[in-house]
Protein backbone atom coordinates (compact mmCIF):
# COMPACT_ATOMS: atom_id res chain seq x y z
CA UNK A 1 0.00 0.00 0.00
CA UNK A 2 1.34 3.44 -0.82
CA UNK A 3 0.93 6.55 1.32
CA UNK A 4 -1.93 7.95 -0.78
CA UNK A 5 -3.89 4.71 -0.36
CA UNK A 6 -3.23 4.72 3.39
CA UNK A 7 -4.39 8.34 3.70
CA UNK A 8 -7.51 7.64 1.64
CA UNK A 9 -8.33 4.60 3.74
CA UNK A 10 -7.72 6.60 6.91
CA UNK A 11 -10.01 9.43 5.83
CA UNK A 12 -12.79 7.02 4.85
CA UNK A 13 -12.46 4.91 8.00
CA UNK A 14 -11.70 1.73 6.02
CA UNK A 15 -8.33 1.17 7.55
CA UNK A 16 -8.87 -2.11 9.35
CA UNK A 17 -7.49 -5.07 7.46
CA UNK A 18 -4.84 -2.91 5.79
CA UNK A 19 -2.74 -2.02 8.83
CA UNK A 20 -0.53 -5.05 8.46
CA UNK A 21 0.41 -3.92 4.96
CA UNK A 22 1.34 -0.33 5.80
CA UNK A 23 5.01 0.38 6.36
CA UNK A 24 6.51 3.00 8.70
CA UNK A 25 7.03 5.11 5.55
CA UNK A 26 3.29 4.87 4.77
CA UNK A 27 2.35 5.82 8.33
CA UNK A 28 4.82 8.73 8.34
CA UNK A 29 3.04 10.06 5.23
CA UNK A 30 -0.32 9.72 6.98
CA UNK A 31 0.86 11.43 10.20
CA UNK A 32 2.38 14.27 8.19
CA UNK A 33 -1.18 15.20 7.13
CA UNK A 34 -2.24 15.71 10.78
CA UNK A 35 -1.92 19.32 12.01
CA UNK A 36 -0.13 18.15 15.18
CA UNK A 37 2.76 16.86 13.07
CA UNK A 38 2.92 19.59 10.42
CA UNK A 39 6.56 20.27 9.68
CA UNK A 40 7.93 17.23 11.54
CA UNK A 41 10.41 15.33 9.38
CA UNK A 42 9.34 12.00 7.89
CA UNK A 43 12.42 10.42 9.48
CA UNK A 44 11.25 11.41 12.97
CA UNK A 45 7.68 10.31 12.22
CA UNK A 46 8.93 6.89 11.04
CA UNK A 47 10.79 6.48 14.35
CA UNK A 48 7.64 7.41 16.27
CA UNK A 49 5.43 5.03 14.29
CA UNK A 50 7.72 2.09 14.99
CA UNK A 51 6.62 2.33 18.65
CA UNK A 52 2.93 2.93 17.92
CA UNK A 53 0.09 0.44 18.13
CA UNK A 54 -3.19 0.51 16.27
CA UNK A 55 -6.63 -0.33 17.62
CA UNK A 56 -10.25 -0.33 16.57
CA UNK A 57 -13.28 0.28 18.79
CA UNK A 58 -16.98 -0.32 18.18
CA UNK A 59 -19.61 2.33 18.84
CA UNK A 60 -20.08 2.67 22.59
CA UNK A 61 -16.69 1.21 23.55
CA UNK A 62 -14.57 3.05 26.13
CA UNK A 63 -11.21 3.96 24.63
CA UNK A 64 -9.77 5.46 27.82
CA UNK A 65 -11.40 5.84 31.23
CA UNK A 66 -11.28 8.82 33.59
CA UNK A 67 -8.75 8.45 36.42
CA UNK A 68 -6.86 5.65 34.63
CA UNK A 69 -3.06 5.87 34.51
CA UNK A 70 -1.49 7.74 31.62
CA UNK A 71 0.54 5.82 29.10
CA UNK A 72 -0.14 7.21 25.62
CA UNK A 73 -1.44 9.88 23.29
CA UNK A 74 -4.18 8.72 20.92
CA UNK A 75 -4.59 9.91 17.32
CA UNK A 76 -7.91 9.37 15.60
CA UNK A 77 -7.27 7.79 12.21
CA UNK A 78 -10.93 7.26 11.37
CA UNK A 79 -14.32 7.50 12.99
CA UNK A 80 -15.53 9.65 15.87
CA UNK A 81 -15.52 9.73 19.67
CA UNK A 82 -16.68 11.86 22.58
CA UNK A 83 -14.46 12.97 25.46
CA UNK A 84 -16.77 13.05 28.47
CA UNK A 85 -15.37 15.08 31.31
CA UNK A 86 -16.31 17.94 33.57
CA UNK A 87 -17.59 20.51 32.88
CA UNK A 88 -18.39 19.61 29.25
CA UNK A 89 -18.03 16.95 26.59
CA UNK A 90 -15.88 17.38 23.47
CA UNK A 91 -16.53 15.76 20.10
CA UNK A 92 -13.49 14.18 18.44
CA UNK A 93 -13.08 13.16 14.80
CA UNK A 94 -10.48 12.01 12.29
CA UNK A 95 -7.30 14.04 12.70
CA UNK A 96 -7.93 14.90 16.36
CA UNK A 97 -5.94 13.55 19.29
CA UNK A 98 -6.68 13.04 22.96
CA UNK A 99 -4.88 12.22 26.17
CA UNK A 100 -2.57 15.21 25.96
CA UNK A 101 -3.36 16.66 29.41
CA UNK A 102 -2.57 13.44 31.21
CA UNK A 103 0.39 12.80 28.94
CA UNK A 104 1.96 16.18 29.71
CA UNK A 105 1.23 16.22 33.44
CA UNK A 106 1.65 12.54 34.24
CA UNK A 107 -1.63 12.75 36.16
CA UNK A 108 -4.47 10.26 35.66
CA UNK A 109 -6.84 10.75 32.73
CA UNK A 110 -9.27 13.65 33.18
CA UNK A 111 -12.02 12.28 30.92
CA UNK A 112 -13.52 9.09 29.57
CA UNK A 113 -13.38 8.83 25.78
CA UNK A 114 -16.15 6.78 24.16
CA UNK A 115 -16.38 5.78 20.49
CA UNK A 116 -19.50 7.37 18.96
CA UNK A 117 -19.02 5.40 15.75
CA UNK A 118 -16.54 2.78 14.62
CA UNK A 119 -13.20 4.24 15.63
CA UNK A 120 -9.63 3.58 14.55
CA UNK A 121 -6.79 5.03 16.61
CA UNK A 122 -3.03 5.06 16.71
CA UNK A 123 -1.68 4.81 20.25
CA UNK A 124 1.62 6.65 20.69
CA UNK A 125 3.47 5.58 23.84
CA UNK A 126 4.19 8.42 26.26
CA UNK A 127 7.98 8.18 26.19
CA UNK A 128 8.19 7.94 22.39
CA UNK A 129 5.88 10.91 21.90
CA UNK A 130 7.63 13.07 24.51
CA UNK A 131 11.00 12.27 22.94
CA UNK A 132 9.70 13.47 19.54
CA UNK A 133 8.13 16.60 21.05
CA UNK A 134 11.43 17.49 22.74
CA UNK A 135 13.10 17.35 19.33
CA UNK A 136 10.44 19.42 17.58
CA UNK A 137 9.04 22.39 19.52
CA UNK A 138 6.30 23.01 16.93
CA UNK A 139 4.43 20.06 18.46
CA UNK A 140 4.32 21.84 21.84
CA UNK A 141 3.06 25.06 20.27
CA UNK A 142 0.30 23.21 18.42
CA UNK A 143 -0.76 21.39 21.59
CA UNK A 144 -0.74 24.61 23.63
CA UNK A 145 -2.76 26.44 20.97
CA UNK A 146 -5.33 23.62 20.96
CA UNK A 147 -5.48 23.48 24.77
CA UNK A 148 -5.99 27.26 24.87
CA UNK A 149 -8.90 26.96 22.42
CA UNK A 150 -10.44 24.21 24.57
CA UNK A 151 -10.15 26.32 27.72
CA UNK A 152 -11.74 29.32 25.98
CA UNK A 153 -14.63 27.09 24.84
CA UNK A 154 -15.11 25.80 28.40
CA UNK A 155 -15.05 29.34 29.82
CA UNK A 156 -17.69 30.42 27.31
CA UNK A 157 -19.88 27.44 28.17
CA UNK A 158 -19.50 28.07 31.91
CA UNK A 159 -20.42 31.75 31.46
CA UNK A 160 -23.62 30.75 29.64
CA UNK A 161 -24.78 28.52 32.53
Amino acid sequence: MNALQAMTLTRRGWLMGYWDHASPDDWAEVLATFPLFAGVSKRRLRKLVRHATLAEFATGDDVVVRDAPTDALYLILGGAAMARGKPAARALRTGDYFGELALLSGAPRSATVVATQELQVMRLPRESFLRLAQQDSAIWFTMLRNLGAQFRRLETQAAQL
